[in-house]
């Protein structure tokens, strides 16, 4: 006999997919959301030579690749959709950063409930209409002039409106999947653009085996599986987490009394998901950057000799990136636990580690665990981020340049929690029939 407990599994999932009307909404929501999204990216900003702006974007090794990665190629297509979900994604950041260093943000957050939560969301939105008129008058002006037809003051005026609108779809768009749809609408939007960048990857790569003869053939076979170790490993360290016993003492709740109770503090082995590589790749490309818009020919040599992954020392890019990560791993890792306030609601709760003291001795050892399983999880992140780049310059492959660690951290990571959600939906149906 079947526990009405057990999770279903896959083909169940389906099938009450196919039966809950409410489920069937909400994806039929999320799909056509996301292909409206999709169908923004091709709808042209008028006045660039395109033909010479893409070829700039696609022989460039700077953070303009991974941005035209996030935004489904629509960065460099020129889109009005070109710079997709990304400001409010840097105004979710900003957000939490300041979150942590201003008392009352932090005050909101914790205190006040969904009030709370429904005020930082509004201070969210204003710092990405902010972020987005800066961001996109800053590449207009700096960057998308050289190849506009007319360039001027208001080619970019003009440019820019059009940029930051389409940036304000988008992100009105992910906020209703959020609430209307299935999974977290930005992350989705996310997965969606590199998805949409595959097709073109795996077109290349067989036109290269086509070229190439049977050792190219054994080359792409090896780069195929390092990349499907490297999903293995994402899915083991996404899943992975360590989990502290925690025992309630016994209450008296009127006349009943309640047993002591067993339960666990899970601590995730990755706190920061795929932020320390984003953080540590955008830190990376400010030289390339700041090379490019001052012409300087001697930075520019320094820069792709030793901080590009395919300069003559890039072991030293190599060690860079892997120290940023860490770096940027315990820096995330300390905005979203904070051991004090953690140990202050256990003991509020009237629960405690078994052998730890309450108070200051059960912070200490939540911090100590904290940052071990913290650099555990930023290595991982580290080889995570060096290994396929490494491979492929070692092969000599380049057809899935772009799309590599941050890539499919994205992928897997928004897979899994998607499927959760549905699952956790499906689970409550089931539930809600049987009640009924």
């Amino acid at each position: 006999m079947i526990s009405r407990d057990k999770a279903p599994t896959a083909q169940e999932t389906f099938m009450q997919m196919a039966q809950a009307a409410g489920l069937r909404g909400r994806l039929l929501v999320t799909v056509g959301i996301l292909i409206l999204v999709r169908l923004g990216i091709f709808l042209p900003v008028p006045g660039i030579d395109r033909p010479r702006f893409a070829e700039a974007i696609s022989g460039s090794n700077s953070i303009f690749g991974l941005l035209d990665i996030f935004s489904g190629r629509g960065l460099s297509t020129l889109g009005v959709f070109a710079l997709g979900i990304l400001p409010f994604i840097n105004a979710s950041i900003i957000i939490q950063l300041l979150t942590a260093a201003i008392p009352s943000l932090e005050n909101l957050q914790k205190n006040e409930g969904e009030a709370g939560r429904r005020k930082i969301s509004q201070i969210t939105r204003y710092v990405t209409v902010v972020w987005a008129i800066l961001q996109s008058t800053a590449f207009s002006a700096l960057f998308l002039q050289q190849f506009a037809l007319k360039p001027g003051p208001l080619f970019v005026a003009e440019t820019a409106i059009a940029l930051t609108a389409g940036s304000m779809f988008v992100m009105w768009a992910s906020e209703l999947i959020t609430e209307r749809g299935i999974g977290n609408g930005a992350s989705l939007l996310i997965f969606v653009n590199i998805v949409a960048s595959l097709p073109k990857a795996l077109g290349d790569t067989i036109d290269l085996v086509q070229v190439g003869g049977r050792e190219t053939v054994g080359r792409v076979i090896v780069l195929i599986l390092v990349f499907l170790a490297t999903i293995v490993g994402i899915v083991i360290v996404q899943e992975g987490m360590r989990r502290i016993p925690i025992i309630s003492a016994r209450r008296q709740v009127g006349r009943r009394v309640l047993a002591e109770q067993r339960s666990y503090l899970p601590l995730r082995l990755n706190q920061g998901g795929v932020m320390p590589i984003i953080f540590a790749a955008a830190i990376l490309s400010l030289p390339l950057l700041i090379a490019n818009f001052t012409k300087n020919a001697d930075l520019a040599n320094i820069v792709n000799t030793y901080l590009s992954p395919s300069g003559s020392s890039s072991w030293v890019y190599a060690l860079v990136y892997m120290v940023s990560i860490i770096f940027f791993s315990y820096f995330y890792s300390s905005l979203i636990l904070n051991p004090v306030d953690v140990a202050q609601n256990l003991k509020k709760m009237g629960s405690s580690i078994p052998g730890i003291r309450p108070g200051k001795a059960t912070s200490e050892y939540i911090e100590r665990v904290s940052n071990r399983l913290t650099f555990l999880g930023a290595i991982f992140l580290g080889f995570v981020a060096i290994i396929p780049t490494a491979v492929e310059s070692a092969l000599n492959v380049k057809t899935f340049q772009g799309i590599g660690a941050t890539s499919l951290l994205i992928l897997v990571g928004v897979a899994i929690e998607t499927a959760k959600q549905v699952q956790t939906y499906v689970i409550s149906q089931r539930y809600e029939g049987m009640v009924k």
